[in-house]
């Protein structure tokens, strides 16, 4: 056995870090997608707003079918000799982390429709191939709820570290090479990348998975290749699992309601108020409390669960949407100093909402584990990430569409009242409905600390031997409610 594929041991806070720090890429490298690069289209590269949400769209598509085959290629990949060497997950880390530096050439100015497009294709497949099985790593390396939460608290913080330093370090460039410079965004992408390569790195050193085991690799010899058919039943299982259908519904459309934020959020500052890019910058760079946010979060995660954090942080979004509504009717003296208090708070639930599912996915694998007696994490991820993206291309697809039918004209620096006022209602309105949707599901979410704990006491008696007729009635209860089914179907 490679000695780069470890058991199953505790995870130390330095361990944590490491395994943390690419949410860098996930959160920083991807919020700078989603504030600046269709402003850096329409405003310098000369694509009319509805080419750029037509280049976002189309690469998320294709990266979501990509993903539908990543998940369970990585579930799988201990059957090939790197994945017996490496492990597989960590062989992505390592061999995918020089590919990121693509990211450079999504800021070149010039080029045109096809080569954004390729571009973007190309860095969304990359980041997919390296995140889906990043994002396993919790449920590989610790069965305990403590310990995954730890390592979740860490990358949400870290998270909420990239979210601010996304638009902090823009806001600063942007500021030393001037409001109207293109190579500010290019400078920034550099810096960027740069820093992606060295944090999958360290990540690939600090972390281990699940040891190799001798049915695994007679399972690998008896292999016959792809069943797609198989495939597609598999992906259609994972829904099966009503934790999982809840947690998803909650993921999709809290995270898609905080990108459509971030995609107008820029076009609301600068147009509808008037006011600069550089300011845009400084409001989305409150973010910086999502740092306190999240270790809060974590405390809370343990202690309350997630069903109070998620609506603790959609009901706080939901009344600073309601605070942006009222200072663009209104236009209240000291705008500013009001737009920064709504952004203050708006980030502490932006935060919190990010750190929530995230720190509930590694849990969700147990839940399946019961229902079907296998480790699928990375056909989940691949279900979320395949989901996420679709309906997040659909989302800025929209908004590219809403802003050529409103009047919106690229590299104009005065737009038409109408074009005000619906740039406005899409940030408000578009983002609110979809919160308040994720609101209504997250309160009938169920998994804790507690329930979980359950699950895998009652995982563990089946291991080893225990009868599913011996089950304790409030265990089947609780298994009942997350899984979904009736115990009977369980452990098949």
């Amino acid at each position: 056995m490679a000695t780069t594929i470890e058991t199953n041991k505790k995870v130390s806070l330095k361990t944590a870090i490491l395994y943390g720090l690419p949410d860098l890429f996930g959160s920083g490298g991807f919020v700078i997608l989603g504030v600046y690069f269709m402003f850096f289209l329409t405003t310098f590269a000369g694509i009319p707003a509805w080419q750029g949400g037509l280049i976002i769209a189309i690469a998320r598509v294709v990266d979501a079918i990509a993903c539908l085959f990543i998940g369970p290629f990585t579930d799988g990949f201990y059957r090939y000799k790197l994945g017996q060497k490496y492990g597989r997950r960590r062989f992505f880390l390592l061999f995918l982390a020089p590919f990121t530096l693509v990211y450079i050439l999504l800021w070149v100015v010039g080029p045109g429709f096809w080569f954004y497009l390729v571009v973007y294709i190309a860095f969304e497949v990359i980041a997919a191939l390296i995140m889906i099985p990043w994002e396993t790593l919790p449920s590989e390396m610790t069965t305990d709820y403590v310990q995954r939460t730890k390592l979740s608290t860490a990358r949400m913080t870290t998270s909420a570290a990239g979210a601010f330093l996304a638009v902090f370090i823009p806001g600063r460039i942007i500021q030393f090479f001037g409001e109207h410079n293109p190579n500010s965004y290019l400078i920034n992408g550099i810096i960027w990348s740069i820093i992606f390569v060295i944090i999958w790195l360290l990540c690939w050193k600090a972390t281990w998975e699940r040891p190799i085991t001798q049915e695994m690799l007679e399972e690998a010899k008896n292999r016959k290749g792809v069943n797609l058919k198989q495939l597609c039943k598999d992906y259609w299982s994972t829904l099966k699992v009503s934790g999982f259908r809840k947690h998803l519904a909650v993921y999709l459309l809290s995270f898609t309601g905080k990108d459509f934020h971030n995609a107008a959020f820029l076009y609301f500052i600068v147009y509808s108020f008037g006011l600069t890019s550089y300011v845009g910058s400084n409001l989305l760079a409150m973010s910086v409390i999502g740092i306190p946010a999240c270790l809060l979060a974590g405390y809370l995660m343990v202690k309350w669960g997630p069903k109070w954090l998620l609506t603790y942080s959609y009901t706080l979004m939901l009344l600073m949407l309601g605070g942006y509504w009222w200072a663009y009717s209104i236009r209240p003296d000291n705008l500013v100093m009001y737009l920064y208090i709504f952004a203050l708070i708006y980030q502490i639930g932006r935060a919190t909402l990010e750190f929530t599912p995230w720190n509930v996915f590694p849990f969700i694998p147990d839940l399946d584990e019961l229902l079907t007696k296998k480790r699928r994490e990375g056909l989940f991820a691949g279900v979320m990430t395949f989901a996420r993206k679709s309906t997040l291309a659909i989302a800025i697809m929209a908004l590219g569409f809403i802003l050529e039918e409103a009047g919106f004209v690229q590299g104009q620096a005065v737009q038409s009242d109408h074009v005000l006022h619906v740039i406005a209602q899409t940030l408000v309105f578009g983002t609110g409905f979809l919160i308040f949707l994720a609101l209504l599901v997250g309160l009938t979410f169920k998994l804790n600390i507690k329930t979980h704990a359950i699950i895998i006491k009652e995982i563990d008696r089946l291991k080893n031997g225990g009868r599913k007729e011996d089950v304790d009635p409030e265990v089947k209860k609780v298994c009942e409610a997350l899984v979904g089914g009736k115990y009977e179907n369980m452990w098949k």
